[in-house]
């Protein structure tokens, strides 16, 4: 695979993770906040998303070597919480066929940064989808009103997905928290295959993040899953 497809270099690790109480008292915030949220867009008369959702967006000059870390790369672009929101955001982003390679187009769940090295990415990986840049287009839109409708299978383990825009080809993946997991991973390839409309024998990649980790690269070394 040629360079510029390759792995973007994933800025610093996180830091270490709170202990289990000080989790349990931030997830609890958490739930209040959604609950909370929701009362205020359904009195609003907006259809709130079941997750918050970041758009971001990733531009490397092809050739040029950045002193930027990954991290300090990425840019975000907007919040999203319901499907009105989402209808206004998504009317007035740039279409795939539009943007100049290599650029990269992230949709993760709030509070998941689109890193190998986030807290609720770093036992995860994802699955790898390659397209013709005449068609990617249509198969992203299609991944993204999958994840915002909350309509693939072991939902709450998918962290978010990407569109990555290459030179010779255009590639989809969809981000999981656990990569050993094997029914939850095997059950989100079914589920792509299906909200995609892709042939049943259509071939599939996954890679774990920790091995994109270890040979710095997004793309090579992957396993085919078909």
């Amino acid at each position: 695979m040629e360079a510029a497809e390759e792995a973007e270099t994933k800025g610093s690790a996180s830091p270490p993770p709170p202990d289990s109480k000080t989790a349990s008292v931030v997830e609890a915030e958490g739930d209040v906040d959604e609950r909370d949220r929701y009362s205020r867009e359904i009195k609003a008369g907006l259809h709130p998303l079941k997750h918050k959702f970041v758009f971001w967006y990733t531009r490397r000059t092809p050739g040029v070597r950045s002193q930027t870390s990954y991290e300090d790369n990425i840019k975000k672009i907007v919040e999203i919480s319901t499907v009105e929101g989402f209808w206004v955001c998504y009317c007035h982003l740039a279409r795939p066929s539009s943007l100049p390679s290599p650029t990269d187009i992230h949709l993760f769940k709030e509070g998941i940064r689109p890193l190998w090295e986030d807290a609720a990415n770093c036992n995860g990986g994802k699955w790898i989808l390659r397209f013709k840049k005449i068609v990617s287009g249509r198969f992203w839109e299609d991944l993204v009103l999958a994840l915002v409708g909350d309509q693939l299978d072991y939902g709450d383990d998918v962290c978010g997905a990407v569109l990555s825009i290459r030179f010779n080809e255009d590639i989809l993946s969809v981000w999981n928290r656990s990569a050993s997991d094997h029914k939850a991973v095997m059950a989100l390839r079914d589920s792509i295959k299906r909200h995609l409309k892709l042939p049943h024998n259509y071939l599939m990649e996954y890679k774990a993040h920790d091995a994109s980790l270890r040979d710095n690269s997004s793309y090579r070394n992957t396993w085919l899953r078909g």
